[in-house]
């Protein structure tokens, strides 16, 4: 049972839900510590909690004060504090520090009421800081997934303006956490995991790009020493915000180690007036106790457990930007639906080069009607050709940018961002649209609205193309990086209430805008704009780190890769975009009929496996050899699985080891077999007639801990090459 404080600023709470537990200490009427944030402690009473408290304290030896440093969620100087400062700010110079008492706590279920043992729970802090005209309330819950999430507000009190330079909230993990893993990258090559120590001192990421970027640290994960997917104890934070943002570790001599993060504003970017408020992203925490997989499947269930989450099955998507870029024409668009309508696509989306004088990628941004020079009946025509073939009408859109060379930009200059008299550098000849504006919100929201309530638009595919350089609200200059954000946020709001049943894609240069912030608002992302199916293989990986499989939007491309000129073929192709939002982006009118065809079968085992797909546990193995990945999907009721065995490259082992099934039921016993279409092992022993004995429609049975633990022989496959195996529960 939590246990909530006696009085305001006293006691203690303990939450608990899906094996983890959360124990705060609150008492001394300072900001709330963590005392245990990881495994599960079991029930613990008052007397309990009291003792762990005690038995947490450290020894006040070379301390920057006397006495013991109590380290908060949000740190504090005045506490003795050197590292990190939790609130970052001033009042024309003063109130540089502060020291918040607690007026308030209250500890109750997510939803209001008692807290259960075992479900979880939030504790709700409002504190003050009188002399510097501050107050603060902390919300920390702990999901029924064993999700930690917190969030800060902050309220000038004072009568003059107090700015707001950093507002940080921190989340302790042991000494036992020796190395830290975080992600980097670029266009076509998003989330690509790096290593370091956990050493002493600060490992900061800062992203400035105005979106989340393609390099963020998208989770900064601390673990045991060579944790893994499988293996391990690790501790993971993750920001959800669309903007600017920061994350780092930071690990003291005192013995004290951290994960933090929190929005990176501006110069001067948010000054609270009299009476005003400045409120944090949420800032997610993850566990697990075995490794990545445990950490990245309380995300997973979190994210499905919120009442949007798409529940009806995801359809199978075409997108027409490879295939027709901006070659728009009626009589081609109709044969590509009619096509792709005969794979079993369920989707179509027509991409970039529908609206105004938007013949290339230089011009018309913002001018949201449909050209009458490509459009002379309008989109009518084809939306009523492609809904009457069945599918379902899609619409891209990049509503937060401008061309200089657009209409929108001569009728209204002063509604580009800019730091002055003087614009940015243009960026794809891209300048950003000021949302915070009233008056550019209002002509946005007008035109998406408008083209929602003419035409049967299902979704629209949301891009944004370039980082925020510079990016000042008019006439000030005044920096509105998060103006912008939270006025994006508001439209996609709005939008939402006005037509509810659209769904939203998020895409930014392709993975460029990966996020839980975006992602309360929208219904899946872009992973990459490369469907090079190699690339894909490590990004879709990492990108399903932390958000699962069915808002993961995994098209399958042509056979050349249009990104990076490299071939593969369809079973490949196919099978990686199989783990995701299916979809596809090629050119079927000139596609081979033999590969049409197998693109069908493709299509057809993602129906009949989406619901495992998008319900399911994903799984990742441990395998030694780099050249070869497994991973898969497990049903929550363990009765079925699905795995992929890809060969990255070429092997130091021939032929390929075993390799082991994880996530079964111990004791349960499964059949596994080659799973069609992903069923040809494409390599020299196939090719030779040389059989693998177990490869076979009937396959074996063995249980689970037998699959998990020994594995199954791997076949031999050429690089860059896919399997499918499906484990049925017997």
């Amino acid at each position: 049972m939590a246990t909530p404080p006696a009085s305001p600023g006293s006691g203690t709470a303990h939450l608990r839900a899906a094996r983890v537990s959360l124990v705060l200490d609150l008492t001394g009427g300072t900001l709330p510590r963590v005392l245990h944030w990881g495994s599960d402690l079991g029930p613990l009473g008052p007397a309990a909690t009291d003792a762990l408290r005690l038995a947490r304290r450290s020894q006040p030896i070379g301390f920057s004060v006397d006495g013991t440093v109590d380290v908060a969620v949000l740190p504090e100087q005045s506490a003795g504090w050197l590292g990190t400062p939790g609130l970052a700010g001033h009042r024309a110079g003063r109130d540089f520090s502060t020291a918040f008492r607690v007026r308030e706590a209250a500890t109750t279920a997510i939803g209001g009421g008692p807290v259960r043992d075992g479900e979880g729970g939030r504790v709700t802090v409002r504190a003050a800081d009188d002399t510097a005209g501050l107050e603060l309330e902390l919300e920390l819950e702990l999901t029924a997934s064993g999700l930690v999430r917190q969030r800060a507000s902050v309220v000038n009190t004072a009568g003059t303006p107090y700015t707001v330079d950093a507002v940080n909230l921190t989340l302790p993990v042991p000494p036992e956490a020796t190395e830290l893993l975080d992600f980097t990258g670029h266009h076509l090559r998003e989330r690509h995991p790096q290593r370091t120590a956990f050493t002493h001192g600060l490992r900061m990421r800062e992203n400035r790009t105005g979106r989340t970027g393609y390099d963020a640290a998208h989770l900064l994960v601390a673990g045991t020493t060579g944790f893994g997917a499988r293996s391990g104890e690790v501790w993971g934070v993750h920001t959800a915000w669309s903007g600017n943002h920061r994350t780092f570790a930071e690990r003291t001599f005192h013995a004290v180690s951290l994960l933090g993060s929190g929005e990176l504003l501006l110069a001067g970017e948010v000054e609270l007036a009299p009476g005003e408020r400045y409120d944090t992203p949420w800032q997610y925490g993850s566990y697990g106790g075995r490794g990545l997989d445990e950490l990245s499947a309380r995300f997973h269930r979190d994210l499905r457990a919120r009442a949007h989450h798409p529940h009806t099955p995801r359809p199978v998507v075409v997108n027409t930007w490879e295939a027709v870029y901006f070659d728009h024409d009626l009589t081609r668009l109709r044969q590509l639906a009619d096509a792709a309508a005969a794979v079993g696509a369920e989707r179509f989306v027509l991409d970039d080069g529908w609206f105004g004088a938007r013949r290339d990628d230089r011009r018309a941004l913002g001018d949201w009607y449909v050209s009458d020079e490509v459009w002379p009946d309008g989109l009518g025509p084809l939306t009523d050709h492609v809904t009457g073939l069945g599918m379902e009408f899609g619409l891209w859109v990049e509503p937060e940018m401008i061309n200089e060379d657009s209409d929108l930009a001569r009728a209204h200059p002063d509604w580009i961002m800019s730091a002055g008299d003087r614009l940015p550098g243009p960026a794809r000849s891209q300048q950003v649209l000021d949302l915070a504006r009233p008056e550019a919100y209002a002509y946005i929201l007008e035109r998406l609205d408008a083209l929602l309530t003419e035409y049967p638009i299902g979704c629209l595919k949301w891009d944004h193309n370039r980082d925020l350089v510079e990016a000042g609200h008019r006439p000030t200059g005044r920096a509105g990086v998060h103006g912008q954000t939270t006025a994006v946020y508001r439209l996609l709001d709005e939008l939402r209430r006005r037509h509810p049943a659209v769904e939203i894609e998020s895409c930014s240069s392709g993975g460029g805008r990966v996020d839980l912030g975006i992602l309360q608002r929208t219904d899946r992302v872009w992973v990459s704009d490369c469907i090079d199916a190699l690339e894909r293989q490590r990004i879709q990986r990492w990108t399903n780190a932390l958000i699962p499989l069915e808002l993961m939007g995994t098209h399958v491309g042509s056979g050349l890769a249009h990104t990076t000129d490299r071939r593969h073929p369809l079973d490949f192709r196919a099978g990686t975009a199989l783990f995701g939002h299916f979809g596809i982006e090629w050119d079927l009118t000139a596609a081979d009929p033999a590969d049409v065809a197998r693109l069908a079968e493709w299509v057809a085992l993602y129906k009949e496996l989406r619901g495992l797909l998008h319900t399911g546990t994903a799984v990742h193995g441990d395998h030694p050899d780099p050249a070869v990945e497994v991973h898969g999907v497990v049903a929550e009721d363990g009765s079925d699985a699905l795995y992929a065995i890809v060969a990255h490259g070429s092997s130091d082992q021939y032929p390929t080891g075993p390799v082991r099934l994880p996530g079964l039921e111990r004791d349960a016993v499964y059949r596994v077999r080659p799973q069609a279409p992903g069923d040809v092992p494409d390599g020299n022993a196939h090719r030779w007639g040389v059989p693998l004995p177990w490869w076979t429609p009937e396959g074996v049975e063995l249980p689970g801990r037998v699959l998990e633990a020994a594995g199954v022989q791997a076949p031999v496959l050429f690089p860059e090459r896919l399997v499918l195996l499906r484990a049925t529960r017997v």
